[in-house]
């Protein structure tokens, strides 16, 4: 989706325009890929714009950054915020944020421990992330295989690490599909290109394990602890490629994303083709909560 520039970033603790906020051709994260960074959705609210699990998001921008060596001179507090002070500068009520943390212009090799750790917050107006309809996307499972944890740190969101979803995205799409699904080294249902994956069965939910190599998704926690309190009996759990055809329903989540459902497998229908009970009753909470209108769930909600 094209997107619009805004007026303000948040950078290295101060706002400025936009095109104030250049990188340094000799960035040892554009040539290394040595930044991490996070996607988060703020939303319009009765009360007004909303971050939804702001500081969650920010602490494990802090894990993401510990792995690769690096030390964010901002706390997750001052991180959260940098971000209030980027939506209210850009008079958004509801967008996305995309927060990243990199090794900047030091050295030109792949030691970058000598380069200095630059932050950026910008905020963007954002739509709907994966196309489809109402009855749900289209999926393939891609070729390319998730990342292990034995080649990297696959529990870091990491710039460089994108290049295995950037192809898994680009096969879905040539294939004329909306996403893939990655399999792992093992041959078990890992995620998608940019979203945890979760099926249903007989009326339970199973989701892969994070030592599947996964991300630790923000929207695959909320929805776990919602399943939870719902009375829906959800497992982390080894899933297999043939489950996927086999289930009553499949659904992708994220920040961007929110609750997918899926509707097609490899050309094989999911259930009815249709989003399913399970699916709809966690979409429909999960979008009450975001939007301030689940008073049960209020702490989730970082008010601008």
């Amino acid at each position: 989706m094209p997107i619009q520039k805004t007026k303000k970033i948040w950078r290295d603790g101060r706002l400025v325009d936009w095109e104030d906020g250049r990188v340094d051709i000799m960035a040892h994260a554009l040539h290394y890929g040595t930044g991490v960074f996070e996607g988060i959705r703020c939303y319009k609210t009765a009360k007004g714009p909303a971050i939804f699990r702001g500081l969650d998001h920010f602490r494990r921008l802090h894990e993401s950054a510990k792995m690769y060596y690096m030390k964010i001179p901002y706390t997750p507090e001052q991180l959260l915020a940098g971000a209030k002070q980027v939506v209210k500068a850009n008079g958004l009520d509801d967008c996305y944020l995309r927060p990243i943390s990199f090794f900047g212009f030091g050295e030109l090799a792949p030691n970058m421990l000598k380069c200095p750790v630059e932050t950026a917050i910008l905020a963007i107006s954002f739509g709907k992330y994966l196309g489809g309809d109402a009855s749900g996307i289209r999926c393939i499972v891609s070729s390319w295989r998730r990342i292990s944890p034995t080649m990297l740190p696959v529990r870091a969101k990491a710039c460089g690490q994108y290049l295995n979803a950037v192809l898994a995205s680009i096969e879905a799409k040539r294939a004329g599909v909306e996403e893939s699904i990655m399999l792992n080294a093992e041959g078990h249902v890992a995620e998608g290109s940019a979203e945890n994956i979760f099926i249903a069965s007989g009326g339970r939910l199973a989701t892969p394990p994070l030592s599947a190599g996964i991300l630790p998704g923000i929207t695959r926690d909320s929805l776990l602890k919602l399943a939870g309190e719902m009375g829906i009996p959800a497992a982390e759990r080894t899933i297999s490629r043939d489950e996927l055809y086999a289930a009553d329903e499949v659904f992708l989540c994220g920040t961007a994303g929110e609750v997918v459902p899926v509707r097609e497998v490899d050309g094989r229908a999911v259930g009815s083709s249709s989003p399913g009970p399970v699916t709809k009753k966690l979409a429909d909470v999960y979008s009450k909560i975001v939007r301030g209108n689940d008073k049960k769930h209020r702490a989730w909600l970082d008010f601008v």
